[in-house]
């Protein structure tokens, strides 16, 4: 495909992140390129790849062919095996996706809407006139290019190479980086219908086993887990122990590993010319480490902002920032929240999660709410409840 050598927007990264970026930008106006640097949009996945209805609904309607199991419920694990179950008519439904596909469904629909997408584009530098961020620098098929706009947009992933080129400060800390490993399992035999999470400090330190149904009697089976609770092994191990513990005779399909940023959002996520989102922001949920609902917000909102900027030919960081505060507004607060939850719930010993469940065994699953189970869970931290009760209720 031949680009224009300029757009109003170039977005790096064509995730959910980067595509609902890129269609509400597209959507409201702007002209758009999105430069992803594999060969294909959607790979490789890197997620659990569950969403709430709600989340997901916001936006879009759900389609048979990138839902691969509709969810009504959670079922959450103790380590001496007692459980829990929280039912849709408390939390609300949930899908399991076919991610491969939603995310090329999403790209779909920004470049319906007019966006470019350049995929094997892998983007290197940055671009100043004057001191002024005016574009990109990217390999393509072996061949350096580069291209100029008047934005930027960073949705590259925990990594992101476009924040750090443009200085902003992305470390983060052991305890702020989940390792996370996760194998596509056939040949199990479990409730369809539900999630299920296992917690557990033999299981996963600092963080849980997740079970994902996707049907046919397969089902996403991975682990995440505080790199500095690990006490040596790696997150494969303990996925592996667990498997073989409760799938024993399970085959694998696939395997994917990464690392996820359980973390508060950046104190910057623009600069002139500038935006980041998405894991490259820190945006996703720091409890669950689940970002895909917060992700589509980010999305839509930086893409929105980005094209009120265009029509308003201001790109300064002053103008962009609008999209930080109702970042914070919409999902960013209640992050923070999550964030003290996160610093709290995973460093539970065993008997205190046994207690914890326990407790919520005894409330029936429809009136088993997540603010039921976070209020338990820091029943002995009054100030913390109130900041629940703020987002919860």
């Amino acid at each position: 495909m031949k680009i224009r050598p300029f757009y109003d927007i170039v977005v790096v990264g064509s995730g959910p992140a980067g595509s609902m970026t890129a269609l509400f930008a597209a959507k409201n106006g702007a002209s758009v390129l999105i430069l992803e640097r594999d060969r294909e949009v959607g790979i490789p996945v890197r997620c659990a790849e569950g969403i709430s209805g709600r989340g997901l609904e916001k936006f879009f309607q759900p389609d048979e062919r990138w839902i691969a199991q509709k969810i009504n419920g959670a079922k959450l694990y103790a380590p001496n095996g007692q459980f829990c179950i929280m039912t849709a008519g408390a939390v609300g439904d949930g899908y399991v996706l076919e991610r491969r596909l939603f995310d090329a469904f999403i790209c779909e629909q920004a470049t319906k809407n007019g966006a470019d997408i350049l995929t094997k584009a892998d983007a290197h530098g940055l671009l100043y006139d004057n001191d002024k961020l005016s574009g990109v620098t990217f390999t393509h098929h072996g061949e350096e290019k580069q291209v100029k706009a008047h934005i930027i947009v960073g949705a590259d992933g925990t990594e992101s190479r476009i924040g750090k080129l443009a200085g902003i400060d992305t470390t983060l800390t052991l305890k702020d980086i989940e390792p996370s490993v996760q194998y596509l399992l056939t040949d199990i035999n479990l409730n369809d219908k539900l999630t299920h999470f296992y917690f557990g400090n033999e299981i996963a330190p600092g963080g849980y086993v997740w079970v994902f149904p996707k049907g046919r009697n397969i089902a996403n089976v991975g682990i995440g887990l505080r790199a500095d609770k690990s006490n040596g092994k790696n997150a494969q191990h303990y996925l592996d122990d667990f498997i073989e513990t409760n799938f024993p005779e399970s085959s694998s399909l696939s395997f994917i590993a990464g690392a996820v940023p359980t973390a508060k959002t950046l104190p910057e996520i623009t600069r002139d010319n500038l935006m980041l989102v998405g894991d490259a922001a820190r945006q996703v949920n720091p409890v669950t480490g689940g970002g895909l609902s917060n992700i589509l917000v980010a999305g839509s909102i930086a893409g929105t902002v980005a094209a009120e900027a265009i029509k308003k030919e201001d790109f300064s960081n002053k103008f962009l920032k609008k999209y930080h505060k109702q970042w914070m507004k919409e999902k960013g607060n209640h992050q923070k929240v999550h964030y003290k939850l996160k610093e709290v719930f995973f460093d539970f010993t065993d008997d205190e999660l046994n207690k914890i469940v326990g407790l919520l065994h005894d409330i029936p699953q429809e009136k088993l709410t997540l603010f039921k189970l976070f209020k338990t869970a820091v029943r002995n931290k009054p100030s913390l409840i109130k900041e629940l009760i703020k987002i919860y209720l």
